[in-house]
């Protein structure tokens, strides 16, 4: 007679799974994420099939048909004396959808492609953090003695320095000059560069957590026996200590994106970010600083952007950090 098999249970990324599905607000702020993410990757259909216009192409003479009546892209300003221009504010059409910029270019199509940049920059450079500063906590947590200390005052120093002055000095290094690498030359324009500036700046804020949880860690009794039973360091780390680092990655990748973004856009309104031609909504924001009080709608809607895509990155944050957390979850299933 055979014994009825036990029911297995769930592995813990399964369990961290179905927890984060139950989370209404991690999965609206999903949700939002994904469809930013969709419609920034559409920017070119968007921009040649639904609006018909070059969004990187100045149009300040330019003219757009309404219900068969030309209208001047740029109109005089709503001054009693009429003087100066304006662009074309808001159509909730398929051309023009939020207005033009000053430059007479599609404020819409041109959100969307610097959404593109904006994401890009942002989600490379918290995975090119979460590298450093993860090698860099390991190797201090794990070795110790003088590597800690090394270390430790290595990113003590860049801790003194505040993020953002620390990052203006790295762009106006990188950016007012080409950077050679043996055969290869980075260019001022090239997006490789705020993703390196915004990953070193950050390094700090993130290596310090890991570097105690590695110190945490490497005081387990699970690591205490392998070391009591010969196992070389590396194995440990490989085998004991990465494993269990996952989760402590993973939760703070969101955190690290949304203030990537943040700093990728602070950095691009000060043109030090991208470069023109290409856009950002750092750079957008820019366009419009002069246009404020007129077309407010050229700094709302990037602003919009970025507040929304950071709310859900640290809504999203949150969610996973309840459904990683072990001892959370334990106390949920009590």
């Amino acid at each position: 007679m055979t014994s009825p098999s036990r029911p297995t249970s769930p592995g813990p990324w399964k369990q961290a799974i179905r927890i984060l599905a139950r989370n209404r607000s991690a999965m609206m702020a999903l949700a939002v994420l994904a469809l930013i993410t969709l419609g920034c990757l559409l920017a070119p259909l968007y921009a040649h099939v639904v609006a018909r216009t070059d969004p990187f192409t100045s149009n300040v003479a330019g003219s757009i048909s309404f219900d068969g009546q030309p209208v001047d892209i740029m109109q005089p300003n709503d001054n009693p004396l009429h003087l100066g221009l304006s662009p074309i504010g808001p159509t909730w059409r398929t051309t023009y959808l939020l207005g033009a910029d000053s430059q007479g270019r599609d404020l819409a199509a041109r959100l969307l492609y610097g959404g593109r940049n904006s994401l890009l920059i942002s989600a490379s450079a918290a995975l090119l953090c979460l590298l450093l500063a993860g090698t860099a906590g390991i190797a201090a947590g794990f070795c110790g003695g003088v590597v800690d200390m090394v270390i430790s005052r290595v990113l003590d120093i860049m801790w003194a320095v505040p993020v953002y002055l620390f990052a203006i000095s790295l762009s106006i290094v990188m950016v007012s000059q080409h950077i050679r690498l043996g055969p290869f030359e980075i260019g001022a324009d090239n997006l490789l560069i705020p993703i390196v500036i915004i990953a070193l700046v950050y390094v700090p804020y993130a290596a310090r957590p890991i570097r105690g949880r590695v110190l945490a860690l490497r005081q387990a009794e699970f690591v205490m026996a392998a070391r009591c039973l010969g196992v070389p360091g590396w194995r440990i780390m490989l085998r004991d200590i990465l494993p269990n680092l996952t989760t402590t990655l993973v939760m703070m990748g969101p955190l690290l994106m949304a203030l990537a973004l943040l700093a990728e856009s602070a950095l691009s309104f000060l043109s030090l970010g991208v470069q023109a031609p290409a856009a950002s909504w750092g750079t957008i924001i820019q366009d419009g600083e002069g246009l404020i009080y007129t077309r407010p709608m050229v700094c709302v809607a990037p602003g919009v952007a970025i507040a929304g895509v950071v709310l859900a990155l640290n809504i999203l944050g949150d969610g996973l950090r309840d459904a990683l957390d072990v001892r959370d979850a334990a106390r949920r299933s009590a």
